[in-house]
């Protein structure tokens, strides 16, 4: 060979994906990398650039079908993920127009020598802060959260308390709802919305199950508040989980807030993590929850990430409960659904 080439990781990094999306890529066509004397995957400038046109395409919201559809020549494939992005850039337009307004507004009462309210300053802002005493196994600390990213991650060990913080977090939101593992138990509802998020997912290599299809009726429901989901990955595969966590990052910085509880490393991909997303880790010794900046060397990151395990490990540990001593208040836990005693998955 000839010429510079990039190794899988220093290809990925690049190209600002993860080495396992380069994979999929591979697998589905899309690219081809050559392979050295050796048979190591190696990335010339003429995979790159296939690499770069991917990337692009997959950030305007094509699935990995209408990419593949586009880079054979099919340029309307690029029609829906357009009409979508527009739409996206519509409604941050009249957002921005809208707070403009009350800016103009502000300004003309400060000229009249009147000032503006805290409220109304406060409706400058993009969210409200959430502040509330931390619940029980945590000793009634004070814990605020302000502006909410499009995907937060709730992450934590084994017993630490997360599916009740979870719980709290959608109780004190404006519009915010608890989405549990009871989503499982029952019947899937087809709704436009799901069915063509999953036709979606589908094409991105996910498998179709009534587990994704009752998550994404929930995902996909026409509502503006906050969602906290438990445990998101439950019942879903490794290409799922990872198609998934690629649909719900290009939804845009307007997106309805997501509060993912999960110990899968297909959901949290830290080496893909973005900057719409964010993370809160509850430490096992019950230490107030911290907010986990995606990086290494930020305070929490190392903790959290030895809290994520690959899908097969979950899987193995499926429906193993954490057992802790009852307290005088609430009697034995024994549920294996986080209400009150927490599932290994």
């Amino acid at each position: 060979m000839t010429g510079q080439f990039l190794n899988p990781s220093e290809a990925a990094r690049r190209l600002g994906v993860s080495a396992k999306a380069l994979r999929l890529y591979e697998a589905r066509g899309l690219i081809m990398p050559v392979r050295t004397a050796l048979g190591w995957r190696a990335y010339g400038s003429e995979q790159m650039a296939r690499g770069g046109e991917i990337a692009t395409l997959r950030a305007l919201g094509l699935s990995l079908a209408q990419v593949g559809q586009v880079l054979g020549g099919d340029v309307q494939a690029l029609e829906p993920a357009l009409a979508a992005h527009q739409a996206a850039l519509e409604a941050q337009g009249r957002h921005l127009e809208q707070t403009l307004e009350r800016v103009r507004a502000m300004r003309a009462q400060l000229a009249a020598g009147a000032a503006p309210s805290v409220a109304d300053l406060a409706s400058l802002l993009a969210a409200p802060a959430v502040a509330f005493d931390l619940p029980w196994p945590w000793g009634g600390e004070r814990f605020e959260l302000g502006e909410l990213a499009p995907l937060t991650y709730l992450v934590g060990p084994l017993g630490s308390g997360k599916t009740r913080l979870a719980m709290r977090l959608a109780q004190e939101m404006p519009g915010g709802r608890f989405v549990g593992l009871e989503r499982l138990e029952r019947e899937p509802e087809p709704t436009p919305g799901a069915e063509a998020a999953a036709a979606w997912l589908v094409e991105d290599g996910a498998t179709r199950s009534p587990a994704l299809l009752s998550l994404l009726a929930e995902l996909e429901a026409d509502a503006a508040g906050p969602l906290v989901v438990d445990m998101v990955e439950e019942g879903l595969d490794e290409a799922t989980q990872a198609a998934l966590i690629a649909r719900l990052r290009r939804r845009g910085p307007r997106a309805r807030p997501l509060i993912l509880m999960t110990r899968s490393n297909a959901i949290l991909d830290l080496a893909a993590a973005g900057p719409g997303e964010a993370a809160i880790y509850c430490p096992a010794n019950h230490s107030p929850p911290i907010r986990v900046a995606l990086h290494p060397g930020a305070a929490g990151y190392e903790s959290l990430a030895l809290c994520l395990a690959p899908p097969q490990v979950r899987a193995r540990t499926h429906g193993m409960i954490a057992w802790r001593p009852p307290a005088a208040h609430e009697g034995v836990l024994s549920s294996a659904h986080g209400a009150s005693g927490e599932s290994i998955v």
